[in-house]
């Protein structure tokens, strides 16, 4: 049984020119586009794009809106630390006659609840 015989350099080019000369002529039968659908591919390719713009600037549209609703929440949550820290402030400090006053009737009133 004979072996297996490589093909040399010129049955390969051969080969490879063959093959490059079937796909041009299949490319040169193929049929022009119908220009009624190639027209229908473009209307619909633009009405995707449209449809894709407008849910887009919806899109952007709620964006801007969460943000800025951030920042009002933002500047409420300020503006009541602020207040908190002003009320804060103006808790009046008790001296400590006051405080051991306060203290004093706490445990009367103990020592009362007791007898």
């Amino acid at each position: 049984m004979a072996g297996f015989k490589s093909p040399d350099f010129n049955e390969r080019a051969a080969a490879s020119r063959a093959a490059r000369q079937a796909a041009v002529a299949k490319l040169r039968n193929k049929p022009a586009p119908d220009p009624a659908v190639v027209a229908a591919r473009q209307a619909a390719h633009a009405e995707r794009e449209e449809r894709r713009a407008a849910e887009k600037a919806a899109a952007d549209d709620a964006k801007a809106k969460a943000a800025e609703a951030a920042r009002a929440e933002a500047a409420n949550a300020d503006a009541a630390r602020i207040e908190a820290e002003e009320a804060a402030a103006k808790v009046p400090v008790r001296t400590e006659a006051e405080r051991k006053a306060a203290r004093d009737a706490k445990y009367a009133a103990r020592k009362a609840r007791q007898r």
